[in-house]
């Protein structure tokens, strides 16, 4: 039977409106079963000593892995996350931005314009506090 039902659908109707992200959900986890059924069934099997042995980027390792890490380190991880968040939210503010200064009045873009930079000052002020700190230092 041909898949005339969907062509049948208004296209505002929810079966419509849906079918492109089930259709996508689908296809990524049978990509991602294919994936793990091709490596299982194509990979290699052999296994030995050398194979079973930790490898830590071709180095031995030595000593005991629950070493503590200096408190440094996750707040750099932590503003580097903070970073990495505010670029994300770059991208829905552009097409808003883009939208609101070509098609509506130029003051709505520029109130736009205005609390993004507020938003970028807050973050810079952050980040030159640890720098002040000394959270970058590793000495």
């Amino acid at each position: 039977m041909p898949l005339h039902f969907l062509a049948q659908q208004r296209p505002d109707s929810p079966v419509s409106s849906w079918a492109p992200v089930v259709l996508l959900v689908v296809i990524g986890i049978g990509f991602a079963f294919a994936n793990i059924a091709l490596s299982l069934w194509i990979g290699p099997r052999r296994t030995g000593p050398g194979k079973e042995t930790t490898y830590e980027s071709g180095m031995v390792p030595i000593g005991d892995a629950r070493k503590r890490f200096n408190v440094r380190f996750y707040v750099v991880a932590m503003v580097f996350l903070v970073f990495d968040v505010e670029i994300v939210f770059f991208y829905p503010w552009a097409t808003i931005f883009a939208k609101h200064v070509h098609d509506d009045s130029p003051e709505n873009g520029l109130i736009l314009l205005l609390e993004m930079i507020t938003f970028v000052v807050i973050l810079l002020v952050a980040y030159f506090y640890a720098w002040g700190k000394g959270v970058f230092r590793w000495d």
